[in-house]
């Protein structure tokens, strides 16, 4: 590459980084200034965190944490132990229609889960279990992506390790644990990362299955908290913004480098 285009390059990334990073600047901006200078860039402006004080007196966000907390968590481990179990499955032991249940979990890779609410909506109704955090985690508890990503890495572990352990006399969940489970860790990092992510934003599947308080995660909440019925005030909204995105925002800065790595060595494999 010429040296025109590298620096056509950086100027591009520079770019591309400050309309990245623009709207989490105005939001910080305003969350920590009165709100008459919401509209308007005062260097002399006077700081404050009431912003913040009545962000969180003005909605139960203590409940919406704890509620987003337990949600992503047990979403995750259910699908750690399920995605684990039919990948090692999938790329270990031959039965019949193997390949055709593979094709239907790649099947479930092409659907957007969008599609599915007023079916899924319909399950959870029979269930009995609406406006909880059930019926918000019951859907995506088995992943499709998670036992794709898995089953590709466990079919990279030498067999050889495989039948040194059975020589020990490990029977197939011991060969699991103590083979294949180590050998993906970095694996199970990225794949953790996007899952907590993504649930933690998730908005449109919760909004609809819940209906009170005691259920609603983090953006089901905040969104309610800032409908227009309750007014607008922009210092208020964006603080409580910074509040709800603030725990992913601050684990992304403290192990950008392991997120980096993982996801590497995930790809790699």
């Amino acid at each position: 590459m010429t040296r025109a285009g590298r620096a056509l390059e950086t100027v591009a990334a520079w770019l591309l980084g400050v309309l990245w990073i623009l709207p989490l600047a105005y939001a910080v901006w305003t969350a920590v200034h009165p709100s008459e200078f919401s509209t308007r860039f005062v260097l002399s402006a006077p700081l404050t965190l009431e912003n913040f004080l009545k962000a969180w007196a003005a909605a139960p966000f203590a409940r919406y944490f704890v509620n987003t907390i337990v949600l992503v968590t047990m979403i995750l481990a259910v699908q750690l132990v399920l995605c684990t179990l039919a990948a090692y499955a999938f790329a270990r032991f031959a039965f019949a229609g193997r390949s055709a249940a593979f094709l239907l979990v790649l099947v479930q890779l092409m659907i957007m889960p969008d599609v599915l609410i007023v079916e899924n909506y319909r399950t959870m109704s029979r269930l009995g279990i609406l406006d909880t955090l059930a019926a918000i985690g019951l859907p995506y508890m088995a992943s499709a992506f998670g036992i794709f990503l898995l089953r590709q890495t466990f079919k990279t572990v030498p067999k050889e390790l495989d039948e040194a352990a059975r020589v020990e006399g490990a029977g197939p969940l011991e060969i699991l644990w103590r083979v294949y489970v180590p050998l993906a860790k970095p694996v199970y990092i990225a794949y953790g990362l996007v899952s907590v992510s993504y649930h933690w934003n998730n908005f449109l599947w919760p909004l609809i299955v819940t209906n009170s308080v005691q259920s609603r995660p983090l953006t089901v909440g905040l969104q309610v908290f800032s409908s227009v019925d309750q007014g607008v005030d922009w210092s208020i909204i964006t603080a409580a913004t910074l509040m709800t995105s603030g725990p992913l925002l601050v684990a992304f800065l403290l192990f950008q480098r392991q997120f980096v790595q993982s996801f590497m060595r995930a790809g790699i494999r």
